[in-house]
């Protein structure tokens, strides 16, 4: 097992998720029509949503790939000139979101699906014309070279995962009253079905170590504890290890990892993906139908980012 060697670099992706931040609270503006210099009618709110939010879109940890992304689209769109992304964490992001939707005000926040907000919160996507974002997402799993041959139960088993965003977001539904672990268990103890298309015909094992490297955030959490889980049943100590993106395909293509279903593609994580192919093995998606945006309230009059303003 190489997880200490993991664990140094591991300790900084997930310190940042202990963060908390503090929403913003303005008065909605009474909502009004305006018309600009090229005749076209806008809500008040498209207007000045800038300046209520101070041209701050709340991110989450400076390492993600949608933290990257948002960027771009800072620099891609110019009517978010003078706009600025606030990094700090998923929790931190997760908390001026509920905050503002309390107080019913308006927030824009670097998002992604599946989680578990949408479940909770009636949330849209901003359009994004410019396709910063990319289209629809896929997640795959990715193995070192070799698995096949060494551990071919365990192999044949992450070969065989696949589920559906639903599932993936009830997890982390649950995880919020539970542990990941106890949430993994009641998603597989209402799943068997699935669960045994995954083992059907897989022998045991008696005690094989096992390590799964994945990044740090709830949905990949769900994944690696579920997988985690059903490994174990058929004998594998399984042991999960949380790190950044760029540490995690490198563990996979180095050997210092067995497995990963961590990895977002084509668009958050492919530049890791380009890195290192060839240098590990692509079992293919996971879960189809990921996707990451910026993401508002439902009840803000905005559709796209090219409805926001640039900083005057």
């Amino acid at each position: 097992m190489l997880n200490t060697k993991l664990k140094k670099f591991g300790a900084i992706a997930g310190l940042s998720l202990s963060l908390a931040v503090a929403g913003c609270g303005q008065e909605e503006p009474e909502e009004t029509t305006s018309t600009d210099n090229s005749g076209n009618n806008q809500t008040e709110e498209s207007v000045n949503v800038g300046e209520e939010l101070e041209y701050t879109i709340t991110g989450i940890e400076p390492g993600a790939g949608i933290t990257q992304a948002t960027e771009n689209a800072l620099e891609e769109y110019e009517n978010l000139e003078g706009w600025n992304q606030e990094t700090a964490s998923t929790a931190a992001m997760l908390t001026a979101l509920g905050e503002a939707i309390d107080n019913e005000e308006p927030v824009i926040v670097a998002g992604w699906s599946p989680h578990y907000m949408f479940a909770q919160y009636d949330l849209k996507y901003l359009e994004d014309p410019n396709e910063v974002y990319g289209g629809v997402e896929i997640i795959k799993t990715i193995t070192r070279t070799g698995l096949q041959e060494e551990m071919p139960e365990a192999y044949t088993v992450l070969d065989r995962f696949h589920w559906e965003a639903a599932d993936m977001e009830q997890v982390m539904l649950d995880a919020q009253e539970m542990e990941f672990e106890e949430a993994a268990q009641k998603w597989i103890d209402n799943n068997q079905d699935k669960v045994t298309e995954w083992t059907d015909g897989v022998g045991s094992v008696d005690g094989t170590s096992i390590e799964l490297v994945q990044t740090p955030w709830d949905t990949e959490r769900s994944s690696g504890h579920v997988a985690k889980v059903v490994l174990e049943q058929i004998g594998y100590d399984v042991e999960l290890t949380n790190v950044s993106p760029s540490v995690a395909f490198k563990a996979i293509a180095q050997g210092d990892g067995d497995a990963s279903l961590a990895p977002w593609m084509p668009a958050t994580h492919g530049d890791f993906y380009e890195k290192y192919e060839g240098e590990f093995e692509d079992l293919g998606e996971n879960l189809k139908g990921a996707k990451i945006g910026l993401v508002v309230p439902s009840y803000m009059e905005i559709d796209s980012i090219e409805d926001l303003k640039a900083k005057e």
